[in-house]
């Protein structure tokens, strides 16, 4: 089983210390979608996106909510759901929205190249950056952690680099799929990790609340659950 604080750490969106959600939300025009933000409650709020930040964080897991990262420089940024828009570089059940278009990013490779930084500064403020996209059939994960020091105090930054999909079949009674889900506020952030792969005419559970998830024993105070997906027969 992979350790917790890399399953935090997998999707991109998860630092040492972890910003709420701003409780200001609005509605994305073009969807019924929730829209909140890293800080404040208006894009006037935001910083000013550096080239191939992350503007916009797409959640697809349940009901489909936004995060804003940052403001575009000269452009809106992208709140589609259409993942072939030009600006979006997909993890598991998230999308990335950069200002800039994604073809323009060269393709990374395994374990090699770095696909993108996560730098969250003392007050808490997050930058995403993407510097190459994953191939296809492959998943991000961390393979850097570092800690530096601002006169504000310190900061953390992530690295993550490409892997291909696992294609291990799962032995009997192996998970196939691990949850890690924190409540913010109105919605569930969840990370993804799929550890092996079912047998032929079975399935692995896609949510945490579907048939074949057992949920960890976890303690009231404690700001993550953890859900365990074993393989179903279909």
């Amino acid at each position: 089983m992979l350790p917790l604080m890399l399953l935090l750490l997998v999707s991109g969106a998860a630092t040492s210390r972890i910003p709420m959600l701003s409780r200001a939300a609005s509605r994305a025009h073009d969807a019924d979608v929730r829209v909140f933000y890293q800080l404040g409650n208006r894009d006037e709020d935001l910083p000013k996106c550096g080239r191939y930040a992350v503007c916009n964080k797409v959640d697809k897991y349940n009901s489909p909510w936004i995060e804003k990262q940052c403001q575009c420089p000269s452009s809106s940024c992208s709140s589609s759901l259409d993942a072939s828009d030009g600006h979006t570089i997909t993890d598991r059940n998230r999308l990335f929205k950069t200002c800039e278009p994604t073809k323009e990013l060269p393709k990374c490779r395994f374990f090699r190249d770095i696909t993108w930084t996560v730098t969250t500064s003392p007050d808490n403020v997050t930058e995403q950056v993407m510097h190459c996209h994953c191939p296809k059939s492959s998943v991000a994960y961390l393979v850097k952690r570092q800690m530096f020091n601002t006169p504000q105090g310190v900061g953390y930054q992530f690295s993550f680099a490409c892997s291909p999909e696992s294609r291990i079949l799962c032995r009997r009674k192996e998970p196939c799929r691990l949850f890690t889900v924190r409540k913010r506020h109105e919605v569930d952030d969840v990370n993804l990790n799929t550890l092996c792969q079912c047998p032929t005419n079975h399935y692995c559970p896609k949510h945490h609340w579907e048939t074949g998830v057992i949920a960890a024993k976890s303690l009231a105070e404690e700001t993550y659950r953890t859900y365990s997906g074993f393989c179903v027969s279909s």
